[in-house]
C-alpha cells in the first residue's frame, strides 16, 4: 500500500495542520482527507504544491508498505 507522509513531514517542519490548509488553498475536507491518507487520487499540482510548501521532493512525500 501506497500512503503520503505529509503528517510525518510537518513534524519534521515543525508546522501545524492548520498551516498546511491555510497555505493550500483548498478545502478543509479535501486538504484534511489527504493529510489523514482517506484520498483515493491526488493531482500532480497538487503534489507540486505540497512539495513546494513542505521544501521537499515527491519521492519524500510517498511511502510503500508491504
Amino acid at each position: 500500500m501506497v500512503y503520503l507522509r505529509v503528517n510525518e513531514l510537518l513534524k519534521e517542519k515543525n508546522k501545524s495542520k492548520y498551516w498546511l490548509i491555510k497555505n493550500m488553498e483548498g478545502s478543509y475536507q479535501a486538504i484534511s482527507r489527504l493529510i489523514n491518507n482517506e484520498t483515493i487520487a491526488i493531482h500532480f499540482d497538487t503534489i507540486d504544491k505540497l512539495c513546494d510548501l513542505l521544501d521537499c521532493n515527491p519521492g519524500d512525500l510517498f511511502k510503500k508498505t508491504n
